[in-house]
C-alpha cells in the first residue's frame, strides 16, 4: 500500500499546487468596435489576481493613430483598458500584435466589429501572437475557435474533470457508465444554454462552491459503494451526475462569459463550444476507463491488496476517492470562505 500512496503522491502534489478556482488559464480579451466610420473603441481585459495582472499589452502598427489615452482599472478578477482609435480604411489589412503573450501560457481573443454588422474573431497563442485584421472572414473561424475553446476549458478545468473522474468511479459496468455521463451532458448543455441566452443567472462564487460540494458528495458515494452500501446515488448515479451537472453547466456558462459571444453566431459558438466541452470529455473518459483496462490485466500484488486477491484496479478506487474528496473538500472550504469574507 505504501508504493501506491507513492504512486499517488505525484499527481496530489500537482494537482494542490493549481489554484483553488480549478480556472488558471482564462484568456485575455481584445474588443474592438467601430462607433463611427474609421473610428472604433477599443477594450482590452487582462486576467488579474488582486492588483497583479498579466503583462500583456495591444500593438497596432503605425497605420492607426490613438484618439484617446488608454485608460483602466480592476474589478472582477480582470484589469480592463479602454481607448479610441481611428485608421483611414476602416482596419483593413491592419497588424495587431499582443506583446508579452509569448511568455505566458494563456491565450488571446480579438474580437473585430464593423458598423454594418461584419465581425472578425481570431484566437491568438504564444507561439502565434499577432494577426492582420480581414474584414471577410466568416462563421468558419468562430466555429474552429469556440470548438477549441470548449476543449481546452474541460481539460484544464480540473474540478469538472475530477467530477467526471468521480463519476466514472461510481459507476457500475459500461451501460451505467453510459446514462450517468449522458445525464452530465444533458444536463450541463442545458443550464449552459440558458445562461447564455440570459434565461438563467446566479452568482459565480456559489456556483463554484457547490461544484466543489458536488465532488465531494460522489467522493463519500464512492467509499460507500467501497464498503457495500447501495443508497440512491449508487444505484441510480445518473440523477447525481444531472442534478450536479446542472450547475458545472453554470460553471462552463460562467467561462464563456468570460470569453464573450459574438452577437451575430450566439448558436453556432454556443454549440462548438459545447460540443468542445463534450470531445474533450470523452478525450478524458476514454483515458481512465483505458488505464483501468489496463489496471485490470494485472495480476494481484500483495501490497496493493486492500483485500486478498483483488487486482490494482480494484484497489487503487479508495486512494483516489480519498484524494479527490480532500482536494475538494479543500476547494469548499476556499471558495466559502471566499464568499464570506
Amino acid at each position: 500500500m505504501k508504493a501506491l500512496l507513492k504512486l499517488l503522491a505525484g499527481p496530489l502534489a500537482l494537482l494542490f499546487t493549481l489554484h483553488a478556482g480549478g480556472h488558471e488559464l482564462r484568456p485575455a480579451y481584445l474588443q474592438i468596435e467601430e462607433q463611427a466610420p474609421g473610428n472604433f473603441a477599443v477594450s482590452w481585459r487582462v486576467p488579474a489576481r488582486g492588483q497583479l495582472r498579466l503583462s500583456l499589452d495591444v500593438r497596432f502598427d503605425d497605420s492607426v493613430a490613438a484618439l484617446s489615452a488608454p485608460a483602466g482599472g480592476f474589478a472582477n478578477g480582470f484589469y480592463t483598458e479602454r481607448w479610441q482609435i481611428r485608421h483611414h480604411r476602416r482596419l483593413a489589412d491592419t497588424r495587431i500584435a499582443i506583446d508579452g503573450l509569448q511568455q505566458t501560457m494563456t491565450d488571446a481573443l480579438a474580437r473585430i466589429r464593423w458598423r454594418d454588422g461584419r465581425e472578425q474573431l481570431v484566437r491568438l497563442m504564444p507561439e502565434n501572437p499577432a494577426f492582420e485584421v480581414d474584414s471577410r472572414a466568416g462563421n468558419g473561424q468562430v466555429a474552429r475557435t469556440y470548438f477549441a475553446l470548449g476543449v481546452e476549458h474541460i481539460l484544464l478545468g480540473i474540478d469538472h474533470l475530477l467530477f467526471v473522474l468521480a463519476l466514472v468511479l461510481l459507476a457500475s459496468g459500461w451501460r451505467q457508465l453510459l446514462g450517468t455521463i449522458t445525464a452530465f451532458t444533458l444536463a450541463h448543455s442545458i443550464t449552459l444554454a440558458a445562461a447564455v441566452l440570459g434565461l438563467v443567472s446566479l452568482p459565480s462564487a456559489p456556483v463554484e462552491a457547490i461544484i466543489a460540494l458536488s465532488i465531494v458528495f460522489v467522493a463519500g458515494e464512492i467509499l460507500r459503494k467501497r464498503r457495500g452500501q447501495a443508497t440512491l446515488a449508487i444505484r441510480r448515479p445518473w440523477l447525481v451526475a444531472f442534478g450536479f451537472g446542472l450547475l458545472h453547466g453554470l460553471g462552463f456558462a460562467g467561462a464563456l462569459a468570460d470569453i464573450g459571444v459574438p452577437q451575430h453566431a450566439i448558436a453556432l459558438s454556443l454549440a462548438l463550444f459545447n460540443l468542445g466541452v463534450e470531445a474533450g470529455q470523452l478525450v478524458f473518459i476514454a483515458a481512465i476507463c483505458g488505464l483501468f483496462a489496463l489496471l485490470r490485466r494485472l495480476p494481484p500484488i500483495q501490497r496493493w491488496q486492500w483485500r486478498s486477491g483483488r487486482s490494482a484496479a480494484v484497489v487503487v478506487t479508495w486512494p483516489v476517492a480519498y484524494l479527490v474528496g480532500g482536494l475538494a473538500a479543500w476547494w469548499l472550504i476556499d471558495r466559502t470562505l471566499a464568499m464570506v469574507l
